[in-house]
Order: C-alpha cells, then sequence, then structure tokens
C-alpha cells in the first residue's frame, strides 16, 4: 500500500479518446486526484463518476484534475462518459500495470478462473509529484465531496 509523503507514481495511460495522459505533466502545475474503480456502469462506479462530475468545476477552480482509472478499455471508457455527461478523464489501464504500482489490483478466483479487480482507491497527488492521501477501500457515495474538502485544505 502506498502512503502519504511518498512519491506517486509515475504512468502513460490512455483516456476515452485514446490521447495518452502523463501524471508527470501535471507537475508543478495542478493537483491530481486520482481514483480507481471497478469498472464502467458498475452502479457504485457510476454514482462516483457522477459526483466527481458534478463538481468538476470547483476541483477546476482548485487547480485540480481529476483521473478516474480502471481496466475497461478506451472504447467503454467512452461509452461510459458520453452515456453519462461525465466530466471527469476515465483513463484506461487494460495492462493492469499502473493498478499494480498504485496497489489496488485484487485477484478473485472462482471455480479454477482467475479474474482481475480494483480495490476502489483515490490518491491525492500535490504539485511537486507528492502524495498527500492515499485512500483505501472507499465507499462512492459522498466520496467526491470529501476528497473536494482533502483538496481545499491542501490549498488553504
Amino acid at each position: 500500500m502506498l502512503e502519504a509523503g511518498w512519491p506517486a507514481p509515475d504512468f502513460e495511460l490512455p483516456d476515452a479518446a485514446m490521447d495518452i495522459v502523463k501524471l508527470s505533466d501535471y507537475r508543478g502545475s495542478k493537483q491530481v486526484v486520482l481514483y480507481f474503480y471497478h469498472r464502467d456502469d458498475d452502479p457504485g462506479c457510476t454514482v462516483e463518476a457522477i459526483e466527481f462530475s458534478d463538481l468538476a468545476d470547483r476541483f477546476s477552480k482548485l487547480n485540480a484534475v481529476v483521473l478516474g482509472v480502471s481496466l475497461d478499455d478506451p472504447l467503454c471508457h467512452e461509452i461510459f462518459r458520453d452515456k453519462h455527461g461525465l466530466m471527469v478523464r476515465l483513463l484506461s489501464d487494460s495492462e493492469t500495470e499502473v493498478s499494480r504500482q498504485y496497489h489496488t489490483l485484487r485477484q478473485v478466483e472462482r471455480n479454477g478462473v482467475v479474474k482481475f479487480g480494483t480495490i476502489r482507491s483515490t490518491f491525492i497527488v500535490d504539485r511537486s509529484g507528492t502524495l498527500r492521501h492515499a485512500l483505501y477501500n472507499v465507499t462512492p457515495r459522498g466520496h467526491a465531496a470529501d476528497v473536494l474538502k482533502l483538496i481545499q485544505q491542501l490549498d488553504a
């Protein structure tokens, strides 16, 4: 598990439009809210994405960007984003590399079949690239508002 005060692992992932997003691109300019979720259109994940989107302007005013990460592919993200009018960038970690770096990957075996899932987690990365918060096993409803409060405290 990652902890506050550690350097945030850098990464490059495609978003729903297949544009590459690098965490290091935000260094020196924006705080980053990086949230990992199970999958597109999962009920809890949908609530979480909509709540982050509803607060997108408030995050932006605090010079923070919100990035959602799941194992779904970019096309799936595009459909999910458009279906719900989401305002957050959704990143595809289909190779599970970033989820492993952030310790959000879980492995489940059922009837001899191994599947990968995600531990719902959120990380707040400051402008210097340092983890300020590492939140594992979060509850989706109300989480975006809680994260906004943490960003406001960092900006104070």
